[in-house]
């Protein structure tokens, strides 16, 4: 069957996405792991988000392949698989599909897009970003529960999707330079790590204070290694990434009053990482800590906290507990 959009790699972004589209009209194919297909195939897709939307897409609707179908056409492809899978699955997606197909890697962290490039000889790739959190809450059910826009290299193949994209409820910026917004979005993403040792959901966690130094202390890390290899991140949020810490670091009633954007956050909301540790899955740790840890060794320096993150997240299957707070903040020796 003929699709308009490729999804390789139907997790909880990859469904939400993909599902958002599909619900507006467009045909979409998702490639993706039998346990979701096999959710998909029985439950269709439902999403939920922070304002109150909810949409469902019928199971007989949905178009679901377990590997790209030879002969495929798709305008664009959506590449939204897990970090460690992106190598395998750009060529994939090269043996199957047409010289000069553009794929758009939606995916966390700062090299992916390279990676798939140099993996998939004849695609096309272009860097995006998704800013907000989504969570698998049921089969088939999947919610967005932090806000934010789309964002991709801005290239005249996307264009004509830009109105397609906000029918659908998910907004897409494009945009010159994505290297500044990839560190912006990673700086946050700094967090994941945290709420994922934590046990907790993401503002249950950030309302703990010493979690909140523990994310404030990897920034931190990380923007000094920005300045030194003369990277500007882009400011995602109300504020410049370097006004964050001393903010996260207040007593939580002040963080409160002054943070109330940063919590406008839904009971539901986790993070991806968290999830991958609850079933046992391999993390990003690599992608977002390690990438903080490679750039500063890249530029004569060290990044303890961030190294010492992806110690612990590496160790977490032989530990399998939570960190409480002031534990973990002792962790990163603070």
């Amino acid at each position: 069957m003929a699709v308009d959009i490729l999804v390789m790699g139907a997790g909880t972004i990859g469904s939400f996405i993909g599902g958002s589209l599909a619900a507006a009209g467009v045909r979409v194919g998702f490639v993706g792991r039998p346990r979701v297909l096999g959710a998909l195939a029985l439950h269709g897709i439902t999403l939920s988000d922070l304002e109150g939307r909810k949409t469902r897409v019928p199971a007989a609707e949905l178009i679901l392949h377990e590997r790209v179908p030879e002969g495929l056409r798709p305008s664009l492809v959506l590449l939204t698989v897990k970090s460690g899978a992106t190598a395998e699955a750009a060529a994939e997606l090269a043996a199957a599909l047409p010289a000069g197909s553009t794929v758009v890697s939606l995916q966390n962290g700062v090299a992916n897009a390279r990676v798939a490039a140099q993996a998939g000889p004849g695609l096309r790739v272009l860097p995006g970003m998704v800013p907000y959190n989504v969570a698998e809450v049921g089969p088939g059910a999947f919610h967005r529960g932090t806000e934010g826009r789309l964002a991709a290299q801005a290239d005249d193949a996307l264009r004509p999707w830009v109105a397609v994209f906000e029918r659908a409820g998910i907004p897409i910026d494009l945009l010159p330079d994505m290297l500044p917004v990839q560190w912006g979005k990673l700086l946050f993403n700094l967090n994941n790590p945290v709420n994922a040792l934590s046990g907790l959901p993401l503002r249950e966690q950030l309302l703990e204070r010493d979690y909140r130094r523990c994310f404030a202390a990897l920034i931190d890390e990380a923007l000094a290694v920005l300045a030194r290899a003369g990277i500007e991140p882009a400011q995602l949020g109300a504020l410049p990434a370097a006004r964050i810490p001393p903010i996260l670091r207040l007593p939580t009633p002040l963080f409160r009053l002054v943070a109330a954007r940063m919590l406008r956050i839904d009971a539901k909301a986790r993070s991806s990482m968290a999830d991958d540790l609850a079933l046992g899955r391999s993390t990003e740790i690599d992608v977002l800590s390690g990438e903080v840890v490679r750039l500063a060794e890249s530029h004569g320096m060290q990044a303890p906290f961030n190294a010492r993150m992806v110690e612990l997240v590496q160790a977490w299957p032989e530990r399998r507990e939570r960190w409480p707070a002031r534990q973990l903040l002792t962790q990163l020796g603070r």
